[in-house]
């Protein structure tokens, strides 16, 4: 076996006002192209959706879309977003929505 090192930057963002920093956290990792994950729809039912693409687009994010995320995810979804990467030369990945979709993102 070789040795290695493996760094996974997660930050988890909550709190008031915070959907519109979407954008300006993305660029702080130095994120400019992205997939964003999102489930069912409940996102875009109540908002959130709006906001934060409306972020991204401010901060001149680019991002594709995969959305449809189930609950307990599954591997084929997963390698549709791998794919999605690599096709569009993707930098960055943002899950919006809860466990499920966060599993899916990881």
């Amino acid at each position: 076996m070789n040795n290695f090192t493996w760094q996974c930057p997660t930050r988890l963002v909550f709190g008031k006002g915070t959907l519109s920093e979407t954008g300006k956290q993305v660029k702080e990792f130095g994120g400019t192209r992205a997939l964003l994950i999102y489930g069912g729809g409940s996102v875009k039912k109540n908002g959130i959706y709006d906001k934060v693409t409306a972020s991204l687009r401010e901060n001149g994010v680019y991002f594709v879309e995969l959305p449809g995320v189930q609950p307990n995810p599954r591997a084929s979804l997963v390698e549709v977003g791998a794919k999605m990467v690599r096709d569009d030369k993707l930098d960055f990945v943002l899950a919006l929505g809860g466990g499920s979709v966060i599993d899916t993102a990881k």
